[in-house]
């Protein structure tokens, strides 16, 4: 259940905080399963916590992982902070993967920029690209909302649904959802996600994440 999830996502968030309160230095990965997890967590506070992690890490020099970063946006735009979103999306390095292309739209449809979106669609439908080239690939649920925010505009809606059907046609739209995209562990890194389906036994495990760390 996700009471039970949630519980787990919370005790092994501490664990974390434990080790960053012992100057225990964290590795690339440890960034990621950080993220992850307050991503999971998806609340005003998980925010927080992301946010104060990934500001200490480029104070220190530290370069966050692409797939940390996708956490961070994704988890502030569940947030409604659009402006965060923007401002972490655009530090991302070779922002070309499936999981940037639909966080990019998602951005696009939560800060209004419908048309700037309509553009982007249809570059990636009607683009001249080598048969070597991968095209961009976008997931239905992502698609959908955006098809939601422009149906109240009559020109936009009927270029998107052309749009939407070439991606069709061409193979570029995913069942999975970003969830699914953003969660999904390659098998040789299955170990640093652990935390993630293990739950974790501490004495606070079950307290309100109000570590010294994060005090303001």
């Amino acid at each position: 259940t996700w009471n039970w999830l949630k519980m787990s996502f919370t005790g092994a968030l501490e664990v974390l905080i434990e080790m960053k309160n012992h100057d225990v230095k964290f590795s690339k990965e440890t960034y990621v399963l950080a993220f992850a997890i307050c991503y999971k967590l998806n609340s005003p506070e998980s925010l927080k916590i992301c946010t104060t992690l990934r500001e200490e890490a480029l104070i220190k020099g530290i370069v966050l992982s692409r797939r940390a970063s996708c956490f961070a946006v994704a988890l502030a735009l569940n947030q409604n902070q659009e402006a965060k979103a923007i401002s972490i999306f655009s530090h991302i390095m070779k922002p070309e993967s499936i999981i940037c292309t639909n966080l990019n739209i998602l951005i696009h449809i939560q800060s209004n920029m419908l048309k700037a979106l309509i553009k982007i669609l249809k570059d990636a439908a009607e683009g001249n690209l080598s048969k070597f080239v991968k095209r961009q690939e976008f997931s239905e649920e992502v698609l959908a909302q955006a098809r939601k925010k422009v149906k109240d505009v009559p020109s936009l809606l009927d270029k998107f649904d052309e749009i939407y059907e070439k991606l069709h046609i061409n193979g570029q739209v995913t069942s999975c959802t970003l969830d699914t995209l953003l969660c999904h562990t390659p098998g040789d890194r299955k170990s640093h996600m652990v935390l993630l389906n293990k739950r974790t036994v501490s004495q606070r495990t079950f307290q309100p994440l109000s570590q010294s760390l994060w005090a303001e």
